[in-house]
């Protein structure tokens, strides 16, 4: 059985989760104090890859990062290749399909902060910094975690913008949601069964986790 779809899905997975989180909470962070129409006119607009279908949103990023275009073009005369077809073209779809899992669950987690914490530590002159790093992370961080978990595991999952910008080759760019489809489409029933499995195991193990760090933050708020 060759491994490599998974461990390049989980690859894949592992470093686009590390952009979201950085993203993510970034983002949520300077949101939440801006102004209620500012907050959900941006809401709006980070939210939207996740309603968006797959395919519109690599047709996007295709626009955008295709060899034609001056992203594309500027990589190419750089680096001497392009953005498209390559393993790690798979991170771009997924960091941008699954960023709003990780933004949302943060704002969540900012929005429910107790402000008078914060006020309290201005006070005694601790800075935003040291206030944010020591008091909001850490008082949001079963929040943050539980979006992270969701981002790798729909990042994992993730099939149809990865599709279009790095393609399925095997052993090059494909990963475990394009595997099941091409071992499925060439006839090999069996071979995308057990991927389907595997699959379902590790969506059940992302689920139960962020079950658990819901429950915690439940019992810790009561």
């Amino acid at each position: 059985m060759d491994w490599f779809p998974l461990l390049n899905a989980l690859r894949v997975a592992a470093i686009s989760t590390g952009i979201v989180f950085v993203l993510g909470v970034a983002a949520a962070y300077c949101i939440t104090g801006l102004p209620r129409a500012v907050r959900s006119a941006l809401d709006v607009l980070l939210m939207l890859p996740l309603v968006l279908p797959p395919t519109v949103a690599g047709y996007l990023l295709l626009l955008a990062l295709g060899p034609d275009r001056a992203v594309g073009a500027w990589a190419r005369e750089t680096w001497g290749t392009g953005l498209l077809m390559q393993w790690w073209s798979a991170v771009f779809a997924v960091s941008v399909v699954s960023f709003p899992l990780m933004y949302r669950a943060a704002r969540g987690a900012f929005a429910r902060f107790d402000e008078t914490l914060s006020d309290i530590g201005r006070t005694l002159g601790l800075s935003n910094a040291w206030l944010f790093w020591r008091v909001r992370v850490p008082s949001c961080r079963r929040g943050i975690l539980a979006g992270a978990v969701l981002s790798f595991a729909r990042g994992l999952g993730e099939y149809g913008a990865t599709s279009m910008l790095a393609g399925c080759e095997p052993g090059r760019t494909a990963v475990l949601s394009t595997e099941v489809y091409r071992l499925w489409s060439s006839g090999d029933d069996a071979a995308a069964l057990r991927w389907v499995l595997v699959s379902l195991a590790i969506s059940a193990a992302a689920l139960l986790a962020v079950v658990l760090l819901e429950k915690n933050e439940g019992r810790r708020s009561a």
